[in-house]
């Protein structure tokens, strides 16, 4: 196979700093939500949120998130622990890479409703200002694929194929050297759909999870098409990988959802200060609440 050029995995993915383990896929892991809870931060503030409601909210929608997606990975790749040689025990080490992304929003989603509860703060207004830093989170933690060496796509001759060691590949391709980059496919598509998720929601004032919607149908589509390079092994359904269905039902549903919810102007984000009288149906004190739009006059600052 000739190759003109072609993108070379890492050699190592973890380093020993004594007796801890310092694994790249956890770092992309964290950098990735660390990423995220600032862009909320901006966006949220920007829209009128009190600074510090987008952290309070990570403790809780972080681990469940996490644990969310764990279960996720495993339900739809059982295999290397529920199947012919696995290892049950290895369904909990999640350092080892593995967290599915619907089961991280779906569980995810539980905590950040129970904090935005206790906050007084309606999910939808808080989702619309997650929404791009969620899919920069995304892009980010994807590297930690490339460190690991997984999901990637099938063989290719293309320049910026992937190199994968022997070890890591599948047994009907060891003799192949490059493979389509799915990482690095999905990276850029997440990217530049969280460009499209603000120019959208700054142009058309998006709100009532609007904007979130708007995420979920631009990383459909594009896990859509990526979901089918992929060589990894999944639950498949009419030999149809089961994220491929996942990504037609998920995004289908959010059309329809951004569709019903037409018309409706943005949410006024009212910031309590500590020293304000809070009305019956407000959160704690310095906390967030949010209320239909009515005239400019009330309409926080644009996002940056």
């Amino acid at each position: 196979m000739n190759v003109l050029a072609s993108i070379p995995s890492p050699s190592e993915s973890v380093w020993e700093l004594g007796p801890f383990p310092l694994r790249a896929y956890a770092l992309c892991i964290i950098a990735g939500i660390v990423a995220a809870v600032l862009m909320t931060e901006k966006r949220w503030v920007a829209r009128g949120g009190a600074p510090g409601d987008v952290l309070d909210i990570a403790v809780w929608a972080v681990p469940f998130g996490i644990i969310g997606g764990r279960i996720y990975h495993v339900i739809s790749s059982p295999r290397a622990y529920f199947g012919e040689g696995g290892d049950p025990m290895r369904a909990f080490a999640i350092w080892e890479g593995g967290l599915g992304i619907w089961g991280a929003i779906t569980l995810g989603g539980v905590g950040a409703w129970i904090a935005c509860r206790q906050r007084g703060i309606p999910l939808p207004a808080f989702a619309d200002a997650l929404a791009p830093g969620l899919l920069v989170a995304q892009a980010i933690g994807r590297l930690g694929n490339w460190f690991n060496q997984e999901l990637f796509g099938g063989p290719t001759t293309l320049p910026w194929g992937l190199e994968i060691a022997p070890e890591h590949r599948p047994a009907e391709y060891l003799d192949v050297a490059t493979f389509h980059p799915t990482f690095l496919y999905e990276m850029l598509w997440n990217l530049a759909a969280a460009a499209f998720v603000i120019w959208a929601d700054r142009r058309f004032r998006l709100g009532h999870g609007r904007a979130f919607a708007l995420y979920v149908v631009s990383y459909c589509a594009g896990r859509l098409w990526i979901e089918l390079l992929r060589t990894d092994p999944a639950e498949t359904f009419f030999g149809i990988r089961l994220n491929v269905f996942t990504s037609v039902v998920v995004g289908l549903l959010a059309v329809a959802y951004f569709v019903w919810q037409r018309g409706k102007p943005r949410e006024v984000i009212h910031r309590q200060n500590q020293d304000d009288a809070l009305p019956a149906d407000a959160g704690p004190a310095g906390s967030t609440r949010a209320t239909p739009a009515g005239d400019d006059e009330h309409r926080p600052a644009e996002p940056g």
